[in-house]
């Protein structure tokens, strides 16, 4: 089912008309495609499923664009970006024409469907423009930054969800919980795996978000744990290119402290929950399971 979905991709950029979208589009790495999965395995029998999911996914890419944008990334899953090959002002353009066609063949669909999908997409962008603003100073709020990771990265998710149930005919709610506890518990091992993995795993270096500002949940666990010569020395290393010392600093406190197991284990208690949302679908269950298994 996943080909259908790529090819349905390959056709709506092709529908662009222009040989610099299909070339700048090739340049993207597909990734996990976990929003086109959930969707075709929600709404397996719908003929309007892998459309959706191709849209979903077109989104998805756009906001990844402008993301990398915003954070000067050089490299996107190991793939170099296209902001670092064809410039910011090509990135941001590309990503608006991936928006704009997306949502030209939502309007086809049901309006709870296209009004889901829509409204994530808001809530996605405000939830960019939060993630960039507390990178600006050292958040040690955990319920702000989970607030924040709702949106930015798990609102889509659970939109998928929830618009492939009003195609399916299934419990919407059900699906909302399952497809919101998935996005945040999967960032949430992002956000470990970032920590945990070396460079080469990572496609990019060690400790980098802590580096661009962001201050995620082991972070926050262990600024509550320091005293406070210890805090003040963390904080002093917010938004700095870590030397080696540096990060084997954080690492060893961390250690010390298990914030990158509490972390996990908020991750492990928001896929249980998922996992009873949809208790009887073995498919959904085995998503939840082999994103958890991706930690340390």
């Amino acid at each position: 089912m996943i080909n259908k979905v790529e090819k349905e991709i390959t056709r709506l950029i092709d529908e662009c008309g222009y040989d610099e979208v299909t070339r700048l589009f090739k340049m993207l790495s597909g990734g996990k495609r976990l929003r086109a999965k959930l969707i075709l395995k929600i709404a397996p029998e719908h003929k309007q499923a892998p459309l959706l999911a191709s849209i979903v996914e077109l989104i998805h890419a756009a906001s990844l664009l402008h993301d990398d944008v915003i954070d000067e990334a050089q490299t996107r899953r190991g793939v170099t970006s296209v902001n670092a090959t064809d410039g910011s002002k090509t990135a941001v353009m590309l990503g608006d024409v991936l928006y704009s066609k997306a949502f030209t063949e939502l309007v086809g669909f049901d309006a709870d469907v296209a009004r889901t999908i829509a409204s994530s997409v808001t809530s996605l962008s405000k939830g960019e423009m939060m993630d960039v603003k507390m990178a600006e100073t050292f958040n040690t709020d955990e319920k702000k930054y989970l607030d924040m990771l709702y949106l930015k990265t798990a609102t889509l998710i659970e939109a998928s969800a929830i618009a492939s149930a009003y195609l399916a005919g299934k419990d919407v709610q059900k699906y909302a919980t399952y497809g919101r506890n998935l996005g945040l518990s999967f960032q949430i091992i992002d956000d470990i795996l970032d920590i945990t993995q070396d460079e080469k795993t990572l496609g990019k270096p060690a400790l980098n978000d802590f580096a661009e500002g962001k201050c995620t949940l082991p972070y926050i666990y262990l600024y509550n744990e320091l005293d406070d010569k210890d805090k003040e020395r963390l904080k002093s290393l917010h938004l700095k290119k870590l030397d080696d010392e540096e990060s084997l600093w954080i690492k060893k406190k961390m250690q010390e402290f298990k914030t990158v197991e509490k972390s996990f284990e908020l991750a492990k208690k928001l896929s249980n929950e998922a996992m009873l949302a949809v208790k009887d679908d073995a498919e959904l269950i085995a998503i939840l399971e082999t994103m958890i298994k991706r930690s340390y």
